[in-house]
């Protein structure tokens, strides 16, 4: 047996406490109880430890809702004995590049039989399946699982394949080839049809969806189906205008810079962003000018700054007078 755990008690807040209050409680708590500010207090650890689990399960909608399904009478401490069956399948993440979680649960038993053995990962009982009177499980919902994989921007752009390590019970650890189309976004889940938990009442397995996020890239900002980036530009060049070059995922391009352009004006490169899913269409690449101030002048470069400074003088003196 392993103890419930009330995690709305552990914050503080009611069972009807909003997404913003539970927030609040939380924050003020860790800051209370955080180990950097008490060095060698066990208590304080382990009253963090307590409150950063609440706040995994309550934060999250879904684990919320899983954890709620258990009912409001639960009373803190009482002994919780999860149905038969439950954490009866892990997907192991210890050996994917690019995943979330990994090894070992920080937290507690009663949140691994929960939510399975994986930190942040959906597995183990599930409370939204139904049990007959003989104790067994009737058939529900199968276990879909949700893992990350972090792409880069090219990969977004021109599809990619992953290797992928699952292990499930009595088939030891498989590797599978997971192809990843070509517009796919961040935030778009990929499915991997048959590779999670098993499904109640039969042999058949859920499915694993993998979660798209995007790796910080060096010139370019996903926005959507188009692409941002900055092009430095000298203070002349943005005054008199001209022709510039600017990196796309196509390659290099020239772009023209009109006359007396700001810091901050955009220029958009069409059709030279992110292609979208089963699409042939792209977005497009948008420029975004900054005006960059030359940090090393030679003598005849401070000379015709300063000319263009007597002529800025002279204008507005004139503009005074007149």
């Amino acid at each position: 047996m392993v103890k419930f755990k009330d995690y709305y008690a552990t914050l503080g807040v009611s069972r009807s406490a909003t997404d913003k209050e539970i927030k609040t409680a939380y924050r003020k708590l860790a800051r209370e109880c955080h180990p950097d500010t008490n060095q060698g207090n066990k208590n304080a650890e382990e009253k963090f430890k307590e409150i950063t689990e609440a706040y995994e399960v309550l934060k999250d909608s879904d684990k919320r809702k899983r954890y709620d399904t258990l009912g409001a009478n639960w009373k803190a401490g009482a002994d919780f004995t999860p149905p038969p069956g439950a954490g009866n399948f892990n997907f192991d993440f210890s050996n994917l590049g690019g995943f979330s979680g990994g090894g070992a649960s920080p937290f507690s038993d009663f949140f691994d039989m929960l939510f399975g053995q994986t930190f942040g990962q959906q597995g183990g009982f599930n409370p939204e399946e139904t049990f007959a009177g003989n104790g067994r499980r009737s058939p529900a919902k199968k276990y879909d699982q949700e893992a990350e994989i972090e792409l880069t921007v090219e990969e977004l752009a021109q599809g990619t394949s992953r290797n992928i390590q699952v292990s499930r019970p009595g088939q030891g650890v498989r590797t599978l080839e997971v192809k990843i189309p070509k517009g796919v976004r961040p935030g778009s889940r990929v499915r991997v049809a048959g590779e999670a938990g098993p499904k109640a009442g039969d042999r058949s397995s859920g499915d694993l969806f993998l979660k798209v996020k995007v790796k910080p890239h060096p010139q370019f900002i996903v926005d959507g189906d188009n692409l941002i980036s900055e092009l430095p530009i000298s203070p002349a060049l943005a005054v008199i205008g001209g022709e510039a070059t600017v990196n796309t995922l196509d390659g290099s391009v020239h772009v023209n810079i009109p006359p007396l352009s700001q810091s901050g004006k955009m220029l958009r490169l069409r059709e030279r962003g992110l292609p979208r899913l089963k699409q042939t269409v792209r977005g497009d690449h948008l420029v975004r000018l900054k005006i960059v101030l030359p940090t090393n002048l030679s003598s005849e470069e401070k000379k015709h700054y300063q000319e263009l400074l007597n002529l800025e003088k002279a204008k507005e003196l004139n503009s005074k007078v007149n």
